[in-house]
């Protein structure tokens, strides 16, 4: 997944240079740090690294590797700049932790099955808060994101009631480990899903309102936050899921 990661990540960069070079001439290839025939190596390098050693866990471990590594390169080629910005990551999102756990044991248990729709939420609240940090500059080059189409107000608004949906079915939906079924083998598991649990709705509101300020840095580093609050609720879910299993 991480070589998977790679690819979209370097695809995206070597799609968005043209306008990276107007409005963010730092970043690796405006600015000369990578050429784009390397960024299209770790492209093509990491799409075949991630697929083949999904396959290698399993034809249905490589089917979900090939369908987030679709899911992002539809969002950099076509997506990123639309409307629907927000329908790839929040169908991926899902598939990430599935991944994971069908590739080391080759089941999908249910516990993993209830964070499908968290996924949903929690990935299109990213997408909008991903096209709120960049909403001046998308609207500049008359790019009709779904951030620039609802507005920063309302897509703040929107992308906070659905991390915030996100985070409400986690504290209902999330497999738990009871107090009487701790011993040493499931204490770190336990604290990982309490922790992750917590620091992530936390990571999530200083992002949300961070992404509120009419700054644009500000924005980036909220969605940041809240990127990594996703990703620390995930972690207790996984953690939640493990115990049980």
């Amino acid at each position: 997944m991480l070589a998977i990661q790679v690819s979209i990540g370097s695809l995206n960069d070597l799609v968005d240079a043209p306008l990276d070079a107007r409005q963010k001439p730092r970043k690796p290839i405006p600015s000369g740090l990578v050429s784009r025939r390397v960024a299209g190596a770790v492209a093509v390098g990491g799409a075949g690294v991630g697929i083949v050693l999904s396959a290698v866990s399993g034809p249905a471990t490589g089917v979900a590797g090939t369908a987030c590594l679709a899911l992002g390169y539809a969002y950099d080629l076509r997506l990123s700049r639309t409307a629907l910005s927000w329908l790839p990551l929040s169908l991926a999102l899902p598939l990430l932790p599935i991944h994971a756990w069908l590739g080391a044991t080759g089941t999908i248990p249910s516990g993993l099955l209830t964070l499908v729709p968290v996924g949903v939420l929690a990935g299109a609240g990213l997408a909008l808060a991903n096209g709120l940090a960049d909403v001046e500059r998308d609207a500049s080059e008359g790019r009709r994101t779904i951030a620039v189409a609802l507005g920063p107000r309302a897509a703040w608004l929107a992308q906070t009631t659905a991390l915030a949906g996100a985070a409400v079915l986690v504290l209902v939906l999330a497999p738990v480990v009871p107090d009487a079924a701790v011993g040493d083998r499931l204490l770190l598991l336990r604290l990982a899903r309490v922790a992750g649990v917590w620091i992530g709705i936390g990571a999530m509101a200083l992002g949300s309102l961070a992404l509120g300020s009419g700054q644009a840095g500000r924005r980036e580093r909220g969605w940041e936050l809240e990127a990594i609050g996703v990703a620390c609720l995930g972690i207790g879910w996984l953690a939640g899921t493990a115990a049980s299993a």
